[in-house]
């Protein structure tokens, strides 16, 4: 089998989705080009299969193949409970100046599957690196090259799944997307162009920023924010943090569209109210469930990387909560 474990090394590219060229210290920039560096010279060493390989055995696994004209990349990671019989999936999209090593590495998500029992895959945006780091996602009106090149990077995770459904046993019925940022922008432009293969999305810290939505049914959306995100700013527009200086939609609207879209309850009921987050669910057929914390910027409730001076909100874990939330969708 031409497919090997892979290793991720303790480079902790931190702040990545902020930018090389933010408002951070000289030093600071300098510190994090070399990190990147160094970060691309890893990943070039790695093996990653050509081949749609069956996977047979628990691990977590590196593969690419052409789309579109790119080579392009993805990891499955395989827990132990999900072998011998169809097991729900989820994608897991980085953010914006990203890739799917430090998506894998940083937000809990493998260590989720293993509980859990799901089958978790990290796709890699299109990057100007051979080795896929600094990449982003075309969500519509956001990020870099992604976007002003065209990719085509709905086709491309269209064709990660079916790669995937043919490696190993997948329960199509249960196949879900997550993202961080850019990433989470990603989920939604899925979810209104490939609502027949996505069950349903837990966006992180990003809004619907697609500039057309023809979802051939509705999705269910748990999504994540912090109200003092400095990138993609809670009530709309472009923080002084983020990379894109695109005019994200906001959360209030994001959220108003798709509870119209998905046909919930107008009115929100409170499922979570503890010290720094609460979450309010518009109930229905197809949910849409909003969860705010009141810190941690932009970042991913519940984990560890610190982005700039502010910490993670804790108050919540968005893994716990989001796989509550796919689980319970009949």
């Amino acid at each position: 089998m031409v497919a090997s474990r892979f290793w991720i090394g303790g480079l902790a590219l931190a702040g990545i989705t902020a930018g090389l060229g933010s408002t951070a210290p000289a030093q600071d920039r300098a510190g994090r080009a070399q990190a990147l560096l160094e970060r691309a010279k890893e990943k070039r060493a790695q093996v990653s299969d050509p081949n749609p390989t069956a996977i047979a055995a628990a691990g977590t696994y590196r593969f690419q193949f052409t789309h579109d004209g790119l080579t392009r990349q993805y990891l499955v990671h395989v827990p132990a409970n999900a072998i011998g019989h169809s097991a729900p999936m989820l994608l897991a999209l980085h953010g914006g100046g990203g890739d799917m090593d430090y998506q894998a590495e940083h937000y809990g998500l493998i260590e989720k599957s293993d509980e859990a029992g799901f089958i978790a895959v990290f796709p890699n945006g299109s990057s100007r690196f051979r080795s896929g780091v600094f990449a982003t996602w075309n969500a519509g009106a956001c990020c870099g090259q992604a976007v002003e090149r065209k990719v085509d990077d709905v086709g491309f995770l269209k064709a990660v799944v079916a790669r995937v459904s043919s490696q190993i046993a997948v329960d199509r019925n249960r196949i879900y997307a997550t993202g961080m940022s850019n990433g989470a922008m990603m989920s939604y432009r899925l979810a209104c162009e490939a609502s027949d293969l996505i069950r349903a999305i837990a966006p992180v810290a990003g809004t619907d920023n697609t500039t057309m939505c023809k979802a051939s049914r509705p999705v269910p959306v748990i999504h994540f924010h912090a109200r003092d995100d400095s990138h993609v700013l809670f009530n709309g527009g472009s923080g002084p943090d983020a990379m894109a200086k695109t005019d994200f939609a906001s959360v209030p609207a994001t959220i108003a569209r798709w509870v119209a879209f998905d046909r919930a309850a107008p009115q929100a009921r409170s499922v979570v109210n503890v010290a720094g987050a609460r979450c309010e669910l518009y109930a229905g057929p197809a949910p849409v469930e909003l969860c705010v914390t009141d810190t941690g910027g932009h970042s991913w409730p519940g984990t560890n990387p610190k982005r700039a001076d502010k910490e993670p909100s804790r108050a919540i874990a968005a893994n716990d909560l989001m796989w509550d939330f796919f689980s319970s969708l009949k």
